[in-house]
């Protein structure tokens, strides 16, 4: 009898927990669609706004890669390399809504069963911006989209009060939510920027906005790297560069951290990882924190942009994992999601070898003891 991949997040049934994040690949009717047909639980599309943006020219995203054999790390492609992380500095989808309005009613039609989640974003500056969320909102859930995910974290938003300049702001989180929440009909999803200094006071801001999920992190704030031999910045325009995201293998461990974070805050919330994840084994790390789904996004654009070859391992590894512990008793994700939530703890309470007390610093000045 095949393993049950099925789960139930926010409310919302999924075929197997594995989403495609909002992100390049996501940006198109026909990739969304390719992606369903892929076997994706579900799809979060590019972030979505009211008015088009103009992106830089050149590649939507570039991969840094290190060297096996040294410290070496660059964008360029050479023999024996491996991937360390993706970078990118592209803005939201540069579609406008009165775009993406048709093609959201056409995917839903065409895959019923399938969770369309819809990211959007608007400003926070003043009544006119907050209701610019709400158009936004209204405009997806009557196309027959699933779930709302609130960019709220998005690096590199020129604007003070867009992105993840609103996600670090724990009032302007709670207040884009509840506007939000005035008219949603359907899951909201608040996800959050993994640069501020304790992402736990943000998500509580977006509970009390009443946020149904948080979604962790987003990409990384980072500056590509400058080539030794030409002096520019390996990612430029005209000589200039700005900060961009920085995602993939570099910053599981990282995400890791703050989804940790976040869990043990709020054991009883519902939460959805990023970052990092391109096999089950990694996936895994995200469930045993406490996470209901997990979405994937730099594998992905490397495995034909919408990852047909990733969402298979994903759900194959998860079937071997539910098969393996059997005997436990487990049948379905929910029966381990959150099971080492518990083991994260303060560095005081690690065993010490040899020592009595434990001493979270030196007690003289020069570090004698």
């Amino acid at each position: 009898m095949a393993a049950d991949l099925s789960t139930t997040f926010t409310g919302i049934r999924f075929k197997n927990p594995f989403l495609l994040s909002s992100a390049p690949p996501t940006e198109s009717e026909s990739n969304i669609v390719r992606a369903f047909e892929a076997g994706w639980g579900g799809v979060v599309t590019k972030t979505i706004g009211l008015h088009p943006v103009v992106n830089v020219p050149g590649p939507k995203t570039k991969f840094l890669r290190a060297d096996a054999d040294s410290a070496h790390l660059s964008m360029k492609k050479r023999p024996g390399a491996a991937l360390h992380s993706s970078w990118n500095w592209e803005l939201i989808s540069d579609k406008p809504l009165d775009w993406w309005v048709p093609r959201l009613g056409r995917i839903k039609q065409a895959f019923p069963q399938h969770v369309l989640v819809a990211s959007v974003m608007a400003g926070s500056g003043n009544d006119t911006e907050l209701r610019h969320w709400q158009e936004l909102v209204i405009a997806c859930q009557e196309q027959g989209c699933d779930a709302l995910e609130l960019n709220l974290s998005c690096p590199h938003m020129d604007r003070p009060d867009m992105g993840s300049n609103v996600g670090k702001d724990k009032e302007l989180v709670s207040i884009v939510t509840k506007v939000v929440k005035e008219v949603a009909k359907i899951p909201v999803w608040a996800k959050l920027t993994p640069s501020t200094t304790d992402i736990v006071v943000e998500a509580r801001g977006a509970f009390l906005g009443g946020a149904d999920a948080i979604v962790s992190s987003n990409t990384f704030t980072s500056l590509p790297l400058i080539d030794i031999e030409t002096l520019e910045f390996e990612v430029h325009v005209d000589g200039l560069v700005s900060t961009g995201g920085l995602g993939g293998p570099a910053i599981l461990p990282l995400s890791l951290a703050k989804m940790s974070q976040l869990t043990q805050a709020f054991p009883d919330k519902a939460f959805s990882g990023i970052g990092g994840i391109s096999t089950f084994e990694q996936a895994l790390n995200y469930f045993l924190l406490g996470c209901g789904t997990v979405q994937v996004c730099t594998a992905a654009m490397l495995d034909h942009a919408i990852g047909p070859n990733i969402i298979r391992g994903l759900n194959d590894g998860l079937a071997r994992f539910i098969e393996a512990h059997a005997d436990k008793g487990w049948t379905t994700l929910g029966d381990f999601v959150g099971l080492r939530r518990d083991r994260v703890v303060p560095q005081s309470k690690i065993r010490r070898a040899g020592e009595k007390d434990y001493r979270g610093g030196y007690e003289a000045e020069g570090y004698s003891v």
